[in-house]
C-alpha cells in the first residue's frame, strides 16, 4: 500500500496532527551552495501547490536566512491552512565585524553570530526572534536544536543540559500551557543524544536527523524502542542521510553533511545493486523506510528546487514490493527486524 502525503498522524497525546511529509528548510539556508531567491520561492510555490503543508525551519538555518525566506512565503497563505515548526537555544547578534564576519559552514546565508543559550531567557528570545523573522504571530511547534556532543564540547554540553533542566524547559512549558505552541520536542543528531533526550527528558516528540534511517538502523533497539515505549513521537528530519540516499554512490555524496566515508559508499552501491534488481528507487526506498516505524509521524526531506519536490512526493507515494525489503534483509542491508513498508 502506497503512502499519500495527505495523511495526518499525531504528535503523541497532544492535538497536534502532522503530514507524514513535510518540507525541511535547511537547504533554503544555502547548506552546500547559494541558492537565488527565485529557485528558492520556486520550490516553495512547487510543495505548496503539490499539497504540502507542514514545513520546518530553524534560526541556525543560514544564521536566519530560511526562516526569512520561508516566513515570506508563509505570511501570504491563511494561517490555519498550514504548520510550521522552528527551533530555539539558539539567538542571533550582529558580528563585531560585518565585513570579514565568516558564515561557515553555510556557502551563503545571513551575517548573524550565533550565541547559544538554553535558559528560560535564552529560551524565550529565541523563539521571538523566530516568530519575528518569520512574521507569523505563532508556530505549531518549537524544538531544542543542537544540545549533543557534535555542536559543544564536552563540559558545554553538561553546562547547557543543565540549564535547560533548570529554567529553560520552564519556557517551553509556559508556551505550551499558554497555548503560543501545542507541542514542543528536541532535534537529534547523534544515536548518544536520543538516548539521553529518551531517559533524561520528558517530551512530545524528537526530531532526528541521522540516528534512524535506511543506510543506520543503530537505534532501533535503544533511542527508537524507547520512543515507542514512551509514546514519544518521532519526524526523521533526514531520511536521505543529508544526501547520499538521494545522489547515490558517486561524485561527492553528502554523508551526516560531509563527503561520505568509502564504507557509506560501499553500503549504498550494494543498496542500489537490490534497487535495480527490483526496480525501486533509492530515494524512494529512503523516503518511506522511516514512515514504517510505529513511533514516526513524519518524515522531513529538504529540496533545492522544485523538481526535487514534485519528484520526492512521487516516490512517497509508489509502492515498493516486500520482496524488496526481504532482499536487503537477506543481504544483512538492512536490520532482520526493523519495520517495514507493506506492498498490500
Amino acid at each position: 500500500m502506497a503512502f499519500k502525503i495527505s495523511s495526518h498522524r499525531n504528535i503523541s497525546d497532544t492535538d497536534l496532527e502532522l503530514q507524514i511529509f513535510g518540507f525541511g528548510s535547511a537547504h533554503l539556508g544555502e547548506m552546500y551552495g547559494v541558492v537565488d531567491e527565485a529557485d528558492s520561492q520556486a520550490t516553495l510555490n512547487a510543495a505548496w501547490a503539490a499539497g504540502v503543508r507542514y514545513y520546518d525551519t530553524a534560526p541556525w538555518y543560514g544564521r536566519g536566512l530560511a526562516e526569512h525566506r520561508l516566513g515570506g512565503f508563509l505570511r501570504t497563505k491563511k494561517r490555519n491552512d498550514f504548520q510550521i515548526t522552528t527551533k530555539v537555544g539558539r539567538t542571533l547578534l550582529r558580528p563585531k565585524d560585518p565585513v570579514n564576519f565568516d558564515r561557515t559552514p553555510w556557502k551563503g546565508g545571513l551575517n548573524f553570530e550565533v550565541r547559544f543559550d538554553y535558559s528560560y531567557t535564552g529560551i524565550m528570545r529565541s523563539y521571538e526572534q523566530a516568530i519575528q523573522r518569520l512574521a507569523l504571530d505563532t508556530v505549531d511547534a518549537l524544538l531544542i536544536h543542537d544540545l549533543d556532543a557534535s555542536n559543544h564540547p564536552e563540559d558545554q554540553v553538561t553546562h547547557h543540559q543543565k540549564e535547560l533542566a533548570s529554567s529553560g524547559i520552564k519556557a517551553l512549558d509556559e508556551l505550551k500551557s499558554s497555548g503560543d505552541i501545542q507541542s514542543y520536542g528536541m532535534g537529534i543528531n547523534t544515536n548518544e543524544a536520543l538516548m539521553y533526550a529518551t531517559s533524561e527528558m520528558q517530551l512530545d516528540f524528537l526530531l532526528v536527523a541521522m540516528p534512524y534511517t535506511l543506510l543506520d538502523q543503530t537505534s532501533l533497539h535503544t533511542g527508537m524502542a524507547d520512543c515507542v515505549k514512551s509514546n514519544t513521537s518521532v519526524i526523521i528530519g533526514a531520511p536521505l542521510a543529508s544526501g547520499i540516499l538521494a545522489t547515490g554512490a558517486r561524485g561527492n555524496g553528502k554523508y551526516n553533511y560531509q563527503t561520505a566515508p568509502e564504507a557509506v559508499q560501499k553500503k549504498v552501491r550494494n543498496i542500489e545493486t537490490v534497487c535495480l534488481s527490483h526496480d525501486v528507487s533509492l530515494t524512494g526506498a529512503a523516503l518511506q523506510f522511516p514512515l514504517a516505524h510505529p513511533a514516526v509521524s513524519s518524515i522531513i526531506p529538504g529540496a533545492v528546487n522544485a523538481d526535487q519536490i514534485r519528484q520526492n512526493i512521487a516516490l512517497v507515494e509508489t509502492p515498493i514490493p516486500d520482496a524488496f525489503w526481504t532482499e536487503l534483509k537477506n543481504k544483512n542491508l538492512l536490520v532482520n527486524d526493523a519495520p517495514t513498508p507493506s506492498a498490500d
